[in-house]
């Protein structure tokens, strides 16, 4: 541990597997006291028992309106302050849009792009009031290219950046960075409907990456000079494209 957040706050959503799990570990390993914001309670049990006090657990079903609006009060009720806030949270509908469910659409969004927007909103009104921030948000490849196989996720993805970029031109002026990352495909629950002919093709041609080395990034978005501002990060795998 190089202690680079040593004495910060960080809450992490989507955190107990995937890449806000590698997102919240990573950040424990640099110092920081990180709240585990999920709706696994077993897994958030597990987590404080691999990382004792360093590791705060927040069991919310981020889709529940009320539980929603609770967030950002309990994480100032557990940890007194907020430094760090890593919006990851989200949910996957890929294939042909005449076959997506809409109900499954309505879920999808919601998570995607409206808790994001109030979840930031909320977490902005305590930092302004401190004058110092950070907030980091999981985009996708998918809002930079009009990826054909899935409409739905990527209209999401790219609605969500649109709303970092212009909430970061918004907030600037009050000390708080704003950034997105934007993964190609990640070894994460999110490609559970890849057949296994498919997700073992992909790994064999290293066109998949591992979720601790978009942490790595995201470590590297929020340990950069306060002058400096990391936008947004782009991270693919080399052979993505064959």
């Amino acid at each position: 541990m190089s202690g680079l957040l040593e004495g910060k706050v960080a809450a992490v959503t989507g955190s107990a597997s995937g890449i806000g799990l590698a997102s919240a570990e990573a950040m424990i390993a640099e110092g920081a006291r990180v709240v585990f914001v999920d709706y696994n309670e077993a897994a958030l049990a597990d987590l404080v028992a691999k990382h004792g006090d360093r590791a705060i657990p927040l069991a919310l079903n981020l889709l529940d309106a009320d539980a929603c609006a609770s967030m950002m009060p309990r994480i100032l009720d557990l940890a007194g302050q907020l430094d760090i806030f890593h919006a990851n949270a989200g949910l996957y509908v890929g294939g042909n849009l005449l076959e997506n469910d809409p109900a499954a659409i309505d879920r999808m969004l919601q998570l995607n792009v409206a808790v994001v927007m109030k979840n930031v909103q909320a977490v902005l009104k305590h930092m302004t009031e401190r004058g110092t921030g950070d907030i980091l948000v999981t985009s996708s490849l998918a809002a930079h290219y009009p990826t054909p196989w899935e409409p739905v996720y990527a209209s999401s993805k790219w609605a969500i950046d649109c709303f970092v970029q212009t909430t970061r031109r918004q907030m600037f002026k009050h000390g708080i960075r704003i950034g997105s990352v934007s993964p190609g495909p990640v070894i994460t629950g999110l490609l559970a409907d890849w057949s296994a002919e498919k997700l073992a093709e992909a790994k064999a041609n290293g066109s998949l990456v591992e979720a601790e080395e978009i942490a790595q990034a995201l470590i590297f978005m929020v340990t950069r000079p306060r002058h400096v501002t990391i936008r947004d990060m782009v991270i693919m795998p080399t052979n993505f494209d064959l």
